[in-house]
């Protein structure tokens, strides 16, 4: 039987690819397929004696594993877009394309590790970054793919090797991104099981992983409990905590510019994001221009009553919070729209309405498309109401105000890792809507801020006395 030249290469592939999955094995002998594996223990073990290998090859080389990561993520987003939205629910397939180019393109990788060098009459003294070894991750279901290869690109730059505990609501998306991470950075020389996951997450997965003595760091993008749980074990972490944006308007602002940035940003991916804005704080002599401007950018106004109406049916009260019903999260201002008896074109931002500042859509983390709107005296008033919805949790906040001490006077009182002024507050995460780098990882509970692979290694020195000195 003849073969065209088509036909061989498929079936070599096919043989390469064969051989190269069964020699995938952690160290224990368990076999993961491309990283993914059935035990926890097995997935540290693998990610463990991928380190030992890994920790020998030169900056130059993680370099190449991470470009392979990167062209993995612009390869592949749109059928990893796609799965998932199926499997979480949640989100826009078209966003979701978003989050994987602005993750491939601008998650910060290995020159952000330069050391650093002093000579004077007592010799040479080089600072240089040394890897921690594994470091067990949590990601999120809200952006699971473009999470983990934002952990991927600014974690393996330091050196490290990675275990995930997935979200249970993102597990299978998740576990397919990193086998495809897997399958390029081994293409491109790369020692195997650089990252790893377990195939079914679990609380107790992550427990198992927060507790193994092969697990030096523990980064933890998640909700309050597992970050709580993290927290608990006596290890380094890197922990990105919730987020309650708030916007504050003042009677100086640019109303149509404030409505189209708020309307770009809480609308994107469906307000899933933690730095998106969450509440709406307006002065009252320029509330109703405001309004008017927020219809003009496309969004549907609801009267107080039907604001009411919908945080009775999407929010419910978990102990003393306020908190997004699953089946609400991430959803479409038009599927919103149905919940009220509303028939809304699908191209619609967001639902917005009038609500006092203490109501349930204020001080909840709605993470939804319908944001809440409440009318303050002024300045001052609209200052301590965004304070109090933010909680505390010092994550993001924005003001649109054309008056720089006011502006100053914000910044410095809401004291937040993000701040955005006169912008969308997606902004000030960089990348492709912004300026400087780029993370899904911002640490707020533990004060990385927007994290780089600066935070994921050791800072070592050495030190020669009266040698190596050439000037």
């Amino acid at each position: 039987m003849d073969l065209n030249e088509n036909e061989i290469r498929k079936i070599v592939e096919r043989v390469v690819e064969k051989v190269m999955s069964q020699t995938i094995a952690g160290s224990s002998g368990a076999k993961g397929d491309w990283g993914v594996f059935t035990e926890m223990n097995d997935a540290v073990e693998a990610a463990h004696e991928a380190f030992l290998q890994f920790k020998d090859r030169s900056i130059q080389c993680r370099k190449k594993f991470i470009d392979a990561v990167r062209k993995m993520a612009l390869e592949n987003k749109e059928e990893l877009a796609q799965m998932t939205v199926e499997e979480t629910g949640m989100g826009r397939v078209d966003h979701k394309i978003s989050k994987y180019v602005n993750a491939a393109n601008h998650s910060p990788g290995v020159e952000y590790l330069q050391p650093e060098a002093w000579s004077g009459r007592n010799g040479l003294a080089v600072d240089e970054y040394a890897p921690f070894g594994v470091i067990g991750n949590i990601s999120p279901s809200t952006h699971p793919g473009p999470t983990i290869i934002n952990n991927i690109i600014i974690q393996l730059a330091g050196g490290n090797t990675i275990v995930f505990n997935p979200h249970p609501s993102a597990k299978k998306v998740s576990a397919k991104v990193i086998q495809l991470a897997n399958k390029y950075m081994y293409e491109a020389g790369a020692p195997k099981n650089l990252v790893t996951c377990v195939a079914e997450p679990t609380l107790e997965t992550a427990r198992t992983l927060f507790g193994h003595d092969k697990v030096e760091l523990l980064s933890v993008t998640g909700g309050p409990q597992v970050v709580k749980m993290a927290l608990e074990y006596p290890k380094k972490v890197i922990a990105a905590g919730p987020g309650n944006p708030p916007v504050l308007v003042d009677e100086t602002a640019d109303l149509e510019l404030a409505a189209q940035e708020i309307t770009m940003s809480a609308s994107f991916d469906n307000n899933i994001l933690c730095i998106a804005e969450k509440e709406i704080f307006v002065v009252d002599s320029v509330f109703e221009r405001f309004m008017a401007e927020m219809e003009r950018a496309g969004n549907y106004r609801l009267s107080t009553e039907e604001m009411n109406r919908l945080a009775e049916k999407a929010l419910e009260l978990s102990g003393k919070h306020w908190l997004i019903k699953r089946d609400f999260a991430g959803k479409s201002a038009a599927v919103l729209g149905k919940a009220l008896g509303l028939n809304l074109q699908g191209d619609v931002p967001l639902l917005f309405g009038e609500v006092e500042k203490n109501h349930p859509w204020v001080v909840a983390e709605q993470m939804t498309c319908c944001i809440p709107v409440v009318r303050v005296k002024n300045f001052e008033e609209g200052l301590q109401a965004a304070l109090k919805a933010e909680h505390g949790f010092k994550h993001t906040a924005s003001i649109f105000s054309r008056d720089l001490e006011r502006v100053t006077i914000f910044t410095r009182v809401l004291d937040c890792d993000v701040h955005v002024i006169n912008g969308g507050t997606l902004r000030g995460n960089g990348g492709d809507l912004g300026e400087g780098y780029f993370s899904h990882t911002i640490a707020t509970p533990t004060g990385e801020g927007i994290c780089t692979p600066i935070h994921f290694v050791r800072k070592r020195r050495i030190m020669t006395h009266k040698s190596f000195r050439f000037v």
